[in-house]
């Protein structure tokens, strides 16, 4: 079932867009000594908007670091704050139709990754 969700999310869903878009951005990010932890995070988020569907996001063991709530912190005011808002808001237009009811758990999945991805991790 995860695999024709996640062929539907690239087709319908337009996941190959927000493929596209996290990755150009976590390559960008990775040109510069200080945006290398965003561009892996990016790349991260990246790999997770492919394809959604049969993947959790769990918090890593050592994630209590304060290393962790730092860069998070940073990831927020920089932009994950927004980011987080836009796929809050795709998620509600996704849920009003019964068929994109799916496709706003992944917007919602994606949203809380976005927000703070310093700290998780998928499975």
């Amino acid at each position: 079932m995860s695999l024709l969700g996640n062929i539907l999310w690239i087709i319908l869903g337009g996941g190959i867009f927000l493929f596209l878009e996290y990755l150009i951005a976590g390559f960008v990010l990775c040109c510069t000594i200080i945006g290398i932890p965003f561009g892996v995070q990016c790349i991260k988020i990246s790999l997770l908007a492919l394809a959604p569907f049969g993947r959790e996001i769990k918090e890593k063991e050592s994630a209590s670091g304060f290393l962790a709530i730092i860069m998070n912190i940073i990831w927020i005011l920089i932009g994950g704050f927004w980011i987080a808002i836009t796929h809050i808001v795709f998620g509600i237009l996704c849920a009003i139709t019964i068929i994109g009811l799916p496709f706003a758990k992944q917007h919602l999945k994606l949203a809380t990754l976005s927000l703070v991805p310093f700290g998780r991790k998928m499975v």
